[in-house]
């Protein structure tokens, strides 16, 4: 097929490359302005335009999508279908309207629940045990138009949003083949949504990720394991921001809040019963270290209060 691909984060770098690999013919990679990043603000082009640019495709990064000069330079290629994975601006109709195959999304949720920006985030947050990609076609609702085909995948009692992401990154890639071999031969039958069922997953904010040590353990494990790596789990020790890497849920019972142990992990109370263990700390300020390392420089005192 002829494809113009809109993507922009790391997660859509495996299915532009499977497009390629496949033998699609990529007229064309649409992709987000490069960004100053990190501490020095280097101006740094996204994950996509880095691989589009390894595989020498002619690469496009219009500052907004809806100008007349966008939507002219896509026209003039005359595409099949147009492939999108995180492009991160809303698809104007008059483009969704170009390709003879639409507009076909990657999402990484099992739609009509997760709907939005965050959908592997907060199913996690939410408790959720199982996920998946789908891929739909783009209608202007936003994540709410005819799903084409899904897979599932279950999510660890453990795993992190990146890890689950960089797992599902490829899933996505494989789903999204062989749904354009099934729509160029007619043989997908794309499937409404059921706007009742459908759940939000909004963009997250710095402040999702402050604990409140009230909550059960496993919420709070939840919660630190769909904010990673950002906003992350974050608390309040001896007036510093203090993040929780890498924790698991044990049993036993002590004050919200209050350390019941500093060693080999941060053993910590919580409200509605259980204890969570961080196996990684880092001090605002400082680099991500082991628990242990932070207990023997910091000495933090059985019944200490994490949170004010």
């Amino acid at each position: 097929m002829r494809v113009i691909f809109m993507g922009t984060p790391a997660f859509a770098v495996p299915t532009l490359a499977k497009l390629v690999e496949t033998g699609h013919d990529v007229l064309l990679v649409v992709t987000q302005p490069d960004r100053p990043v990190g501490r020095g603000r280097k101006l740094t082009p996204p994950p996509v335009k880095q691989k589009a640019v390894e595989l020498d495709l002619e690469v496009f990064q219009p500052e907004k999508i809806k100008t007349d000069e966008a939507f002219e330079r896509l026209r003039s290629l005359a595409p099949d279908v147009i492939v999108v994975v995180g492009y991160g601006q809303i698809i104007p109709q008059r483009i969704i309207d170009l390709p003879k195959h639409g507009c076909v999304n990657v999402h990484s949720s099992l739609l009509p629940k997760y709907r939005g920006a965050a959908p592997v985030n907060w199913a996690i947050v939410r408790g959720e045990t199982v996920t998946g990609v789908c891929t739909m076609q783009i209608v202007k609702k936003l994540d709410a138009g005819d799903v084409l085909l899904c897979r599932e995948t279950p999510i660890g009692e453990n795993e992190t949003a990146s890890e689950v992401m960089e797992r599902l990154a490829p899933m996505g890639a494989e789903l999204l083949v062989e749904t354009l071999a099934g729509l160029q031969a007619g043989t997908i039958q794309a499937k409404p949504q059921e706007d009742e069922a459908s759940t939000y997953a909004p963009m997250m904010k710095r402040e999702d990720g402050l604990i409140d040590w009230t909550l059960p353990a496993r919420e709070i494990h939840n919660r630190a394991r769909g904010f990673d790596p950002w906003p992350g789990a974050y608390t309040l020790f001896r007036g510093k921001r203090l993040h929780l890497g890498r924790t698991e849920i044990a049993e036993g019972e002590a004050p919200a809040g209050a350390i019941v142990e500093a060693g080999a992990a941060l053993v910590v109370g919580c409200g509605g019963g259980g204890l969570l263990r961080a196996s990684e700390i880092q001090v605002e300020g400082k680099a991500r270290m082991r628990a242990a390392d932070f207990a023997n420089g910091y000495k933090p005192a059985p019944g200490e209060r994490l949170g004010s």
